[in-house]
């Protein structure tokens, strides 16, 4: 099983002077300590349910792209890109850009968006959720097709492009990852099964993540797809510092149901965390 650190808090000693410097500082313990993926959150308010909505935030691709100078192996992405925050058209073209200055290492994590308030905030619309579910469909349908050998025109029924051009193209192959986030067994599993390389689930329990991917198994044959070729992969949300013999112990039972990937989220001083999590959990997870 492998490691990423999900960076989510950006109200640190210091800030907003202070940010740049941990995050670099985060991610180079991260990288030479193991991690796989390093990702950030995709908002424009905080979350309510970690803080304040006033509490610092960073717009989520420009931070990968600074990230992306000052890191070289570990795989960059959003956890996830509400579908409402951009232009499908856009984001392939912003997906592009950070894997080609990235050495190929982009990941598009997306997702149907859920934070009305930051929506209303900013007046950016927020269609009803039944609406951002066929958003989600089409812009995976654009992304992949701008990412493919066809720059034709794509007539959708919320989105319509005369031109799917993407100059240059990604360097990732065949294109860059596609994680779809969320559990949703009737929608977001199965979009995962038509369009994506992964999904990312919360880690509940080991026994409500094997019914996720059981049904997510069963969408794959529907899709005539097999359900090996998608990553399984996990977001913990507790503090896996103070424990981590008990965590690596939770972590094999999830190894058992094919989970890939654990995500970990950075409790308080992100680097002190970081170099123990580098330090004592990476190596000792199930391999």
């Amino acid at each position: 099983m492998d490691l990423g650190i999900h960076f989510v808090n950006f109200s640190l000693p210091g800030a907003p002077d202070t940010l740049a410097a941990t995050l670099v500082e985060t991610a180079r313990i991260a990288e030479e300590g193991g991690a796989t993926t390093f990702t950030v959150m995709d908002h424009w308010f905080q979350m309510e349910i970690m803080s304040s909505a006033s509490d610092p935030m960073l717009e989520g691709y420009t931070t990968l792209g600074f990230l992306a100078g000052q890191t070289s192996t570990m795989r960059l992405g959003l956890l996830v890109t509400g579908v409402t925050y951009r232009h499908p058209g856009l984001l392939a073209k912003i997906v592009t850009t950070l894997d080609v200055l990235s050495g190929g290492r982009a990941q598009l994590g997306v997702g149907a968006a859920w934070y009305e308030r930051e929506h209303l905030g900013l007046g950016v619309p927020f269609p009803p959720l039944a609406e951002r579910f066929e958003r989600l469909e089409e812009t995976l349908q654009i992304c992949r097709q701008m990412w493919s050998d066809n720059d034709g025109p794509f007539d959708g029924s919320h989105y319509k492009l005369a031109e799917t051009v993407c100059s240059p193209r990604p360097i990732s192959s065949p294109r860059p990852h596609i994680l779809v986030g969320g559990s949703g067994e009737r929608k977001t599993l199965r979009l995962v099964a038509r369009y994506a390389d992964a999904c990312n689930l919360f880690a509940s329990s080991p026994d409500e993540v094997a019914h996720k991917l059981a049904v997510l198994d069963d969408h794959c044959r529907a899709e005539n797809r097999d359900p090996a070729e998608i990553d399984r992969t996990i977001l913990y949300t507790g503090n896996v510092v103070d424990d981590p013999d008990g965590f690596v112990a939770e972590m094999t039972d999830y190894a058992r149901l094919g989970i890939s990937t654990v995500e970990v989220m950075p409790s308080g001083d992100p680097v002190e965390f970081t170099t123990r999590v580098a330090e004592r959990i990476i190596p000792t997870l199930p391999r």
